[in-house]
Order: C-alpha cells, then sequence, then structure tokens
C-alpha cells in the first residue's frame, strides 16, 4: 500500500481525482459511440480520443493504491495506440483492425496481471474490464474473418470503420466504471 506522503494526496483527494478521471473516460466513450452519426471517421479522431483517454488513465492510475504501475502501462498502451492511429493514418481496413485488436488484447492481460494485486470491489471491476477487452477483441477478430471476403471485394465500408468507434466505446465505458469503483474505495478509505 502507497502511503499518504508517497502520493503526496489525501485519500480524499485520489477519489476526487479517480471520480474525475472516471467521468471523463466515460464521457470519452459517450462521444466515441456518437461518432457514426457523423458522415466520416478519421483514424485522427479515434486516435485522438485513445491518446485523451490513455492520459487521463494514467494520470488516474498514478493515483491508485493498488496495482499502480498496471494502472498506468494501461493507461500508456492505450495512449500509445492512438498515437499511431495519428502518426500513420490508415486508409485501409486491415493495418487499422489490426491495431485495435492488439490494442484490445494488450490491455486486458495488462488488467488481468492487476486483478491479482486488487481486492474487493476493484478487483471485480478490473476483471470485468480486462474482460470487457478480451472479450471485444475476440469480437473484433472474429467478425474480421466474415468482413475479410467484404473488405477484399468492396473495400472498407463506413460501417465497418464505424464499428471501432463502438469497441472503443465499450472499453472506455468499463474503464470508466472501474475508475469510478476505486474512487468509491478511496472515498470510504478517507471517511473511516
Amino acid at each position: 500500500m502507497a502511503t499518504q506522503a508517497q502520493s503526496g494526496l489525501s485519500a480524499k483527494n485520489r477519489a476526487r481525482g479517480l471520480r474525475a478521471a472516471g467521468i471523463a473516460v466515460i464521457l470519452l466513450g459517450v462521444g466515441a459511440a456518437l461518432l457514426p452519426a457523423g458522415k466520416s471517421i478519421s483514424s485522427d479522431l479515434i486516435g485522438g480520443l485513445l491518446v485523451a483517454a490513455g492520459m487521463i488513465e494514467a494520470v488516474a492510475g498514478t493515483l491508485r493504491r493498488e496495482a499502480r504501475q498496471l494502472a498506468v502501462a494501461a493507461g500508456c498502451v492505450t495512449a500509445l495506440a492512438g498515437l499511431l492511429f495519428i502518426v500513420n493514418p490508415t486508409t485501409h481496413f486491415f493495418p487499422a483492425v489490426t491495431l485495435v485488436i492488439a490494442w484490445l488484447f494488450l490491455r486486458a492481460a495488462i488488467l488481468a496481471l492487476a486483478i491479482r494485486l486488487t481486492d474487493g470491489g476493484v478487483r471485480g471491476w478490473t476483471a470485468i474490464s480486462a474482460g470487457t477487452d478480451f472479450l471485444l477483441g475476440v469480437l473484433l477478430m472474429a467478425g474480421l474473418s466474415i468482413s475479410t471476403i467484404v473488405v477484399s471485394i468492396f473495400g472498407p465500408t463506413p460501417p465497418m470503420i464505424a464499428s471501432f468507434a463502438w469497441f472503443v466505446a465499450a472499453s472506455f465505458v468499463a474503464n470508466g466504471l472501474l475508475l469510478l469503483e476505486v474512487s468509491s474505495c478511496e472515498r470510504e478509505l478517507a471517511s473511516s
């Protein structure tokens, strides 16, 4: 357990910061879910959402008592995936889907490791977040086999590209709820 001197913040302030981070990530998830309503979705936009959520998650990870390094690592992986979308804008379907699958599986693995370092409600929500990312990766990979034929014949279609936004949104919401649970535990600790 980190001491108060190590973090420089009281449990009450950590709880506030984690709550704000959780709400911010959930709002980014809502934004990602609404992206398909627009006429087009650029890889820069998805990349920007990933970078923002990753940075928020990494900063929130520094406020955690348990699994701090793994929480920061999960945020950094998300930000890195976003940077790859921005630096290498993809006009092809396969590099983008491969990047999203890799991001989801890597986050799931990091969060699965974090499960062993947490307890109580945080452990449960860490498992849900890891499971969500793993399941989204599997679903995307399974859909890839079907979409391979479609993309090979017709090229990337807007609904397929738009589905990335839903995968990103689902991951963000699960992670935001995890951060809200960590915040709740910090609040309980501050009041005891």
